[in-house]
């Protein structure tokens, strides 16, 4: 597994090669850009926990703009309307899964097929290029979609070719980037590279999903990983604590303040005030149709290495066992050998901070719901309305064509309820509110507060 982490360490020294993502700063509205892999949101709401855990004092705001099924004419086709209107100040366009095709590669001339579409996805995103080099206030990034797994050995549909076909997207895009200056983030190519590595020990393994296409809660996992590393952010602890018991002192805190400290061979106690909270790793499967936990990323890629140390490291205590203290409850016991390697704290759920962070995560996930219906309502805007000439017309003869065509269109039957409530801009803006509301809430909620850390031999 070091090998395995050493190697992708590699691949993401070579992607920082790139212009490097500018960390959203203060007030930023961020919005991401993409198909329904960035519509499923997990990617895009794990980076923004991201923010809120480690950045408490930082508010911004990280919106989804997705839509799944969209290629980059699509997205051309809704860039006002939709993406602009929400007024961003960084926005992070991909693309790539569904410009290349799917069932086109079981024919015959599937590479001059595939060598059409290519062509088709980069005039498209010419236009959208052309476009937002007319708005030089907002911070553009290129992101390359992940893979599409033909290598896993599953059942369904393997599309040979269209992995190929993809990497040729994932070279323009790059392209462009240079061209303009602006930072681009590989998730193509890493995540190319781990899944074929843990493929090698099991070849049923994807780091997708048994669709090949849209990556469960730990691909969106390493996803936001990926991104986060672009923006240069792997290796900021959530604290480092260093203390030598023995001779009394404190040697380093990073990220923290640490006050009334009292230290002796035997027993150590101070005030602990981080300047973060630890990342909470959800335990649960939260997409439909994919097994994959957010906590099954953390057997691929070093995410707590990189992004979620909170570490308590005590030398020169007596030899024997300890139990560690916070505000007084029992969070366990190590010997005296853990304490001078170091306590990670981020990784214990009973510690107080760890469940104010999950605090964050449940409302960041009603955040995301809320959102979701949104989403709903501008996929029918661009998969139905604006092909049958009645985009934001949002009246009864829209609503009237959406109740006839899907009573054929699964994808249209299963949005038609949403739309009829989100076809009133009333509720639309309550929805708004409600995801402003919950925002404020996280940043009301995300302060770090002063505990104290008691290590006691038992």
């Amino acid at each position: 597994m070091k090998k395995l982490w050493y190697s992708l360490g590699l691949s993401f020294a070579l992607m920082s090669a790139q212009a490097q993502v500018k960390p959203f700063q203060q007030n930023d509205r961020v919005i991401f850009v993409g198909n329904s892999i960035t519509e499923a949101g997990a990617y895009v709401s794990y980076v923004y926990l991201y923010y809120m855990t480690h950045f408490p004092g930082k508010k911004i705001v990280i919106m989804n703009g997705g839509i799944g099924g969209d290629k980059a004419s699509d997205i051309y086709r809704r860039l006002e309307y939709d993406i602009l209107a929400k007024k961003p100040d960084v926005l992070i366009l991909t693309f790539g899964m569904n410009d290349t095709g799917y069932f086109e590669f079981g024919n015959s001339d599937a590479d001059k097929t595939a060598a059409e579409r290519i062509e088709a996805s980069r005039r498209s995103y010419q236009q959208i290029e052309q476009r937002l080099l007319q708005l030089p206030r907002i911070q553009k990034v290129l992101m390359s979609s992940p893979p599409y797994d033909e290598t896993a050995k599953i059942g369904g549909n393997v599309f040979r070719g269209k992995h190929k076909a993809m990497l040729e997207v994932v070279k323009f895009q790059e392209a462009a980037a240079r061209k303009n200056n602006w930072p681009f983030t590989d998730l193509f190519r890493p995540m190319t590279e781990l899944n074929t590595r843990l493929q090698q020990n099991d070849s049923a393994f994807t780091l997708i999903g048994p669709d090949r296409v849209h990556p469960g809660n730990a691909g969106h996992l390493v996803m936001a990983s990926l991104f986060l590393k672009s923006q240069g952010l792997s290796g900021k602890p959530v604290a480092d604590i260093r203390i030598d018991a023995k001779a009394g002192k404190l040697q380093q805190a990073e990220n923290c303040n640490i006050s009334n400290l009292s230290a002796s061979a035997g027993k150590v106690s101070f005030g602990y005030l981080a300047a973060s909270l630890p990342f909470p790793v959800d335990t649960v499967a939260r997409m439909w149709g994919n097994e994959q936990k957010q906590s099954d990323a953390l057997n691929w890629i070093p995410f707590t290495a990189d992004f979620n140390r909170e570490m308590v490291q005590v030398g020169g205590l007596e030899p024997g066992e300890y139990k560690l203290l916070i505000d007084g409850q029992a969070i366990g016991k190590w010997p005296a050998s853990a304490f001078a390697e170091g306590i990670n704290l981020a990784t214990l759920p009973e510690t107080p901070q760890y469940r104010q962070a999950m605090s964050i995560m449940q409302l960041n996930l009603r955040r995301a719901e809320v959102e979701a219906r949104l989403r709903r309502y501008y996929w029918v805007q661009g998969n139905f309305f604006d092909k049958k000439g009645l985009l934001l017309k949002d009246n009864a003869a829209a609503l009237d064509s959406i109740r006839k065509y899907a009573k054929n269109d699964g994808m249209l039957r299963f949005h038609e309820e949403n739309y009829e409530t989100a076809m009133h801009k009333e509720l639309r803006a309550a929805w708004q509110q409600e995801i402003d509301t919950i925002i404020g809430l996280i940043y009301s909620m995300n302060k770090p507060v002063l505990h104290k850390i008691e290590i006691v031999k038992i």
